[in-house]
């Protein structure tokens, strides 16, 4: 456990907890630091169980804290020179010549304070750089302190105590108080701010704005953080228009006059965007679609475009991501620009606008109730298809032969007429009719035999006979005609006496056969 202790003669206590041996220092780090004291420095060695004094030269350290038996930290005091650094124990003192060096520390200079006026109540918040302000310890308005923060070496912030007259700002820092500037007190009243138009702009500066308020006529700077504005123009005592200069973040504007710093009002200094991706990248040339914009510092978007059509409305969901409604626009590529007050960021071609398919065909028209068969679509702007349908049912398989041509295999549908359609990004195509049909049924042959010699004709009834393609008496095709959906007219064949098979086939499928009877004639 580290044990702290203040440098004091040694107890009774402390010399029941040495340790064995006599304590040796082997490195301290840092090896020096300033006169004034005050320097936190790490010993390391052996032997520091107990320890009940670190000294520097002859003088000891304010505090120190044993870390473990090899480790302790001590606070330097004030010193000069270069000195031998020893740690006591009850065994006794370290006599390796580890040294630290005191380096005198220069007094702090002061440069500037802005602004170089205020109000006699005091309040004002003030700027002072120069240098050597590290371990400030004091800031005075001239004989009063005031409140302050070190935000580094060169440059403190502070806040004015009431005054009057001109008064000497100084900086007590280890190496003693610095030269002192001017900072004089008024008795015109503060300027105030309401507002600053546009509240950003982008990083690189540029930016004309107006600032609105009470008691600007007599401003002599404008600053956006501490930064002085490019130029401004006292337009009346409640208008100032100033030019931004670059900047980052979000920073404070203050107009300063004889009576004293205003308010501050905020003021971002916007990153240029950077758009990286489109998801969809294509769709319809009639727009309606949303898609989603990627990409970096889109905060604050004023704009989205695709092409020089501006979006028909977008929404910043985060700084990485908008969600857009694309505009209408001819087939083809478009840019797609992102403005924000940071500046434009444009992905180019970056989103296709896709015609809407067109189809003039379906062949052949119709197909069996199982599906299963190929169909051939024709029509326009068929490349990109990612859905072709019979009806609301999606085609078992589908291939892109051509922008102007598809092949697909259908699937199983109930019997009857469906639209055909193809869809792409650019949207779904119109309908083209596709039947389905049930397979023929044939139900008689009249008459149900006759000749070997054929020559006479058969009638056949039964249903789905009206796209009838093929009859066949035996494995022979017959001619036939289509008298209705339900009765066929059949040329019969001749052939061997016996019974044969009557089908009839169509896009549906083929019948179930009957049979025909082919009789010899008496005395052959």
């Amino acid at each position: 456990m580290a044990v702290n202790r203040s440098a004091e003669p040694p107890t009774a206590s402390d010399a029941q907890s040495s340790a064995a041996a006599t304590p040796a220092v082997i490195s301290v780090s840092p090896t020096s630091g300033a006169s004034a004291g005050g320097t936190t420095v790490t010993i390391t060695g052996t032997g520091f169980t107990g320890a009940i004094a670190v000294r520097f030269g002859a003088t000891p350290s304010p505090s120190f804290t044993v870390v473990s038996d090899t480790q302790i930290t001590a606070t330097t005091p004030l010193g000069t020179g270069t000195v031998q650094v020893t740690v006591t124990t009850p065994i006794g003192i370290s006599n390796q010549f580890v040294t630290f060096s005191y380096v005198a520390t220069p007094a702090p200079v002061l440069t500037s304070v802005i602004p170089a006026s205020g109000p006699s109540s005091g309040g004002t918040s003030v700027t002072l750089t120069g240098s050597g302000f590290t371990g400030a310890t004091v800031v005075r308005f001239g004989a009063v302190s005031a409140a302050f923060v070190v935000n580094s070496g060169t440059q403190i912030t502070a806040t004015a105590p009431a005054g009057s007259g001109t008064v000497q700002v100084t900086v007590v820092g280890p190496g003693g108080t610095s030269n002192g500037v001017p900072f004089t007190y008024t008795t015109a009243s503060v300027p105030v701010l309401t507002s600053v138009t546009p509240a950003s702009g982008p990083a690189a500066g540029g930016t004309t704005v107006t600032l609105t308020g009470t008691g600007l006529a007599a401003t002599g700077s404008v600053r956006f953080g501490t930064t002085a504005a490019t130029s401004f123009t006292v337009v009346s005592d409640t208008h100032v228009t100033a030019v931004a200069p670059a900047g980052t973040g979000t920073v404070q504007v203050t107009v300063t006059t004889p009576g004293g710093t205003s308010n501050g009002v905020s003021y971002t200094y916007s990153v240029t965007p950077a758009l990286s991706g489109v998801s969809p990248n294509q769709g319809p040339t009639s727009g309606g679609n949303t898609v989603t914009l990627t990409g970096a510092n889109l905060t604050g978007t004023t704009a989205v475009t695709f092409g020089a059509t501006p979006a028909t409305s977008f929404t910043v969901l985060s700084p990485t991501q908008i969600s857009a409604v694309v505009p209408a626009a001819t087939a083809g590529p478009a840019d797609i620009t992102v403005t924000t007050p940071g500046g434009t960021s444009t992905l180019q071609s970056a989103y296709f606008y896709v015609s809407t398919p067109v189809l003039t065909g379906v062949a052949p028209p119709s197909g069996p109730l199982s599906g299963g068969n190929t169909v051939t679509l024709t029509g326009v702007h068929l490349v990109e298809a990612t859905a072709v349908r019979f009806g609301t049912t999606a085609a078992t398989a589908f291939t892109v032969v051509s922008d102007t041509q598809i092949t697909a295999v259908v699937p199983a549908g109930a019997a009857g007429p469906v639209d055909v359609t193809v869809s792409t990004a650019g949207g779904t195509s119109n309908g083209i009719r596709y039947t389905y049909l049930a397979a023929p049924v044939v139900t008689t042959v009249v008459p149900n035999q006759g000749p070997t010699a054929g020559g006479i004709t058969l009638t056949l009834t039964g249903t789905g006979f009206a796209q009838a393609t093929q009859v066949l008496i035996g494995t022979d095709p017959a001619g036939f005609t289509v008298v209705s959906d339900s009765h066929l007219v059949v040329e019969a064949l001749p052939g061997a006496a016996g019974p044969v098979d009557v089908t009839v086939t169509s896009p549906g499928g083929t019948s179930a056969p009957k049979t025909y009877t082919r009789v010899a004639s008496p005395g052959i």
